[in-house]
């Protein structure tokens, strides 16, 4: 299990090189092809400023696309406790603890670090699941606060937007420029340029599915450490898998935050789904429970 969580730590650091290394060979190449360097250093600029936007408001912003509200001890208590009692076990400050209106099952947390933490269940959740799944559940979520999984995840979302705001600025000076840059001289780097421009924005999204499926597998073992019950979190997932459904509030931008795919599922859905598939984490789940 240990052994687990290294390594995704490990996958994770390499996936996200590999996207700074994207970015930088995007950057490099417009700055060559239209022979100015400003348009890197621009778009370099303005992709740091909204990250740093991001980061502040980014998880506010994820309850209230969730429609989630916030709750106290004596509005749900059993929800509550169970989120106390996680937080103290993993020696982390309690985070704000949120309901989302919603028949489907499913569970996410967000926040930039422990001490700004919020989880949210939804009533479908708390309908299905019994006390020990709930909190293989919770710990899940708990996990990836402990984990760091939210900053991580922002972080990767602003590269992601850092390469789509460069590919589509390149391909509005392949159309629109004056043909007084380097491409226009030779249409072959301009094509080259183009087509670089076209898939990168792809692999960027196989690359954020990468990460996030990597956290989820961290979340899964840390929440067996957590509880010590791997077989709770396996049982859950199943239920999941069992009783799961599109969420009525669908944001494609925030479906990496929730424990299972809250999205109406499709073939570039499953392609890039930021999500392992439930059976995998189960047996991965229950491998671990073989092992304590």
């Amino acid at each position: 299990m240990y052994r687990a969580i290294a390594r995704n730590k490990r996958n994770t650091v390499i996936i996200i090189i590999l996207f700074i290394v994207i970015i930088g060979g995007l950057g490099l190449l417009a700055g060559y092809v239209y022979n100015s360097w400003s348009i890197t250093i621009a778009v370099l600029v303005v992709s740091i400023g909204y990250a740093v936007i991001q980061y502040f408001v980014a998880s506010r912003l994820a309850v209230s696309m969730a429609g989630g509200h916030e709750i106290q001890k004596a509005d749900n208590p059993r929800l509550y406790r169970i989120v106390e009692n996680i937080a103290i076990t993993d020696g982390l400050p309690m985070p704000k603890v949120f309901i989302v209106n919603d028949p489907a099952p499913n569970a996410f947390a967000t926040g930039r670090d422990p001490e700004h933490a919020y989880v949210a269940a939804t009533t479908g959740l708390l309908d299905i699941m019994e006390d020990s799944e709930l909190e293989g559940v919770m710990a899940h979520e708990m996990g990836h606060v402990q984990n760091y999984d939210i900053r991580v995840s922002m972080i990767v979302y602003g590269l992601v937007v850092a390469v789509g705001f460069i590919a589509d600025l390149f391909l509005r000076f392949a159309f629109f420029g004056r043909g007084n840059d380097r491409g226009g001289n030779n249409p072959i780097v301009l094509v080259f340029g183009l087509v670089a421009m076209i898939v990168a924005p792809l692999v960027a999204a196989v690359v954020q599915a990468a990460v996030s499926r990597q956290r989820e597998y961290l979340a899964d073992a840390t929440s067996a450490m957590t509880t010590r019950n791997p077989d709770a979190l396996a049982s859950a997932l199943q239920k999941l898998a069992d009783y799961g459904r599109p969420m009525q509030r669908q944001n494609s931008t925030m479906s990496h935050l929730w424990i299972s795919n809250p999205n109406k599922p499709g073939i570039m859905a499953r392609l890039f789904s930021t999500h392992p598939p439930l059976p995998e984490r189960i047996a991965r789940l229950q491998k671990i429970g073989g092992e304590f």
